[in-house]
């Protein structure tokens, strides 16, 4: 069930919130948490109803392997927690690829499994992982079975995330506000969906019909032009952006209608400098996730290693060639492959991460280097941060080429059509003889059998209008910075804010009746859209 569906806004939300209350008002408190438990199997299983004991027994093991270790906490219960908890999503996730992969390299025919992957499996399978660790290290409370079930298959979260720790939710489960309806919240809840609906339905569905046919013709193999080229990656690298953005508001907006408040997973990370900055703000939940169990404690591991083996320790910004290599190339590295693997069973996902890894340790090299030399490491004047902001776009531009394609080899074809293989503007143009060199070595046709026509006057209109949105205008979280919508707080003010003060109080929202309108006109544009076309996935629930 898609949040942006007539079933869910129709009929399933405004049910499961009226039911939620009512429990509240005759004072059924834990009737509340299975209400929003069953209301959230109910949830999932609109997808595929087989998938429902898959979660459930997920949910059952881990709960009793917590309660074990929360009794004695033992170091082999922990590893055959987390390991039976990788190893199912090894295998829905990763045995296709890896079966595949081993018959291309050896030459043998072994069957594949065809499995069919169940919706959420990363999601949950990495927060109930934090969970199993937590209760180890002493850092999680004994929940009941109601309250961690209801942790783990929260409808708002469960698809798509945000990855929630426990310890940061079964204090709001216990909180007496779930007993009665706050209009407060309910009206914050409702504004900020609205807001990420409007992003799904009106923006990045719409950024699909120019993004789509591009990466077709590059699985295809079909030639295209540069204008062809960057415009569908441009297009995509703003459907994702927007696609992801409008899930997260979503579900933060549907928790606080519970009085549930989520943690934020997304803060304008197209406006980072840096490579190591985007990561803070792009699927902040997924990235603290692998900086806590995977980064960091390798990090601490290799620093180990190194005083055993007699090795100095590298001073306050003097590190050594030796020392960034294993303290931080490494566990980044590592850590990236990871979250490309997490995203996808392919090679293009591998790339995907390896990209970023090497993006991100040249980033540690460059600032290392620059506190050597006594500057600023990251200076704050524009003439600075902007090609700063621009190097960096681009770059996860060039990754998003990976991450988007269906193969590495139509990314390649793809960024080959970008640096003009095949023309600048028209099919056949006048590329150089290295373009056409390197349009063949990738595999491209001659020709594409159909005109793709993307060189069409209202994307690049479209484009202009959305990144001057999203690098000079206030995101969710910003424009609703009065109020707190998450658990970490995002509302720093814009660049625009900052240099522009009698902007501000057109760039806040306020309770106004100007505001109210604005308000209402995206909620009936949003709901009115989400009605009458055809529901599409989010970009995201396919990870």
């Amino acid at each position: 069930m898609l949040f942006n569906s007539v079933p869910f806004l129709v009929y399933f939300l405004p049910v499961t919130v009226v039911g939620f209350y009512l429990l509240g008002a005759a004072r059924l408190h834990k009737l509340q948490i299975v209400w929003l438990t069953l209301s959230s199997l109910f949830f999932y299983g609109w997808w595929n109803v087989t998938s429902v004991p898959l979660l459930v027994g997920s949910v059952l093991v881990n709960f009793a392997i917590g309660r074990a270790l929360s009794l004695k906490r033992r170091k082999w219960l922990l590893i055959a927690g987390v390991a039976a908890n990788l190893a199912l999503l090894g295998y829905y996730k990763y045995s296709d690829f890896f079966i595949g992969a081993l018959n291309q390299s050896l030459g043998t025919r072994l069957p594949l499994p065809e499995v069919v992957l169940p919706l959420a499996i990363s999601f949950f399978t990495f927060q109930q992982i934090a969970y199993l660790t937590d209760a180890h290290d002493g850092l999680a409370d004994e929940p009941s079975l109601n309250t961690y079930a209801m942790f783990v298959t929260f409808f708002p979260h469960l698809i798509a995330g945000p990855i929630t720790y426990h310890r940061e939710m079964l204090p709001q489960f216990e909180n007496l506000r779930m007993s009665r309806p706050r209009a407060d919240l309910l009206a914050l809840g409702l504004t900020v969906f609205v807001i990420g609906l409007f992003k799904k339905v009106l923006i990045a569905d719409s950024l699909s019909q120019w993004a789509s046919p591009v990466f077709a013709a590059a699985d295809a193999g079909h030639a295209m032009t540069a204008l062809e080229a960057w415009g569908g990656s441009l297009c995509y690298t703003l459907q994702i952006y927007f696609d992801f953005s409008g899930y997260t508001d979503m579900a933060i907006g549907l928790g606080l209608m519970f009085g549930i408040r989520l943690p934020q997973n997304f803060d304008s990370p197209y406006k980072s400098h840096n490579i190591i900055e985007f990561w803070s703000r792009w699927n902040m939940t997924l990235t603290r996730f692998l900086t806590s169990y995977v980064y960091t404690p390798m990090t601490l591991s290799l620093s180990r290693a190194r005083r055993r083996a007699g090795k100095p320790m590298p001073r306050r910004g003097r590190t050594t060639p030796g020392a960034f290599a294993s303290l931080v190339a490494l566990p980044t590295m590592v850590t990236m492959f990871l979250i490309g693997m997490w995203h996808g069973a392919g090679w293009q996902f591998m790339i995907f991460g390896l990209l970023h890894g090497t993006y991100i340790t040249i980033n540690h090299a460059w600032r290392s280097v620059k506190a050597q030399l006594g500057r600023t490491v990251d200076s704050p004047r524009l003439r600075h941060r902007i090609p700063a902001v621009l190097l960096t776009f681009l770059c996860v531009l060039v990754a998003l080429v990976f991450f988007r394609a269906g193969s590495t080899l139509a990314a390649l074809r793809l960024l080959s059509a970008m640096l003009a293989s095949h023309g600048l503007y028209f099919p056949g143009g006048s590329p150089t003889h290295s373009a056409l060199a390197l349009a063949t070595l990738f595999g491209a046709r001659a020709l594409p059998a159909v005109q793709l026509s993307l060189a069409d006057h209202n994307e690049f209109r479209l484009l202009f209008v959305l990144f001057g949105i999203l690098w000079l205008l206030p995101n969710t979280q910003q424009w609703l910075r009065n109020y707190e919508t998450g658990l970490n707080p995002l509302g720093k003010p814009t660049w625009l804010e900052q240099r522009t003060p009698h902007l501000a109080r057109l760039l806040v929202w306020r309770p106004s009746p100007g505001f109210a309108i604005l308000v209402g006109g995206i909620a009936f544009l949003a709901i009115a859209r989400a009605l009458s076309v055809a529901p599409t996935e989010f970009l995201y629930f396919k990870f």
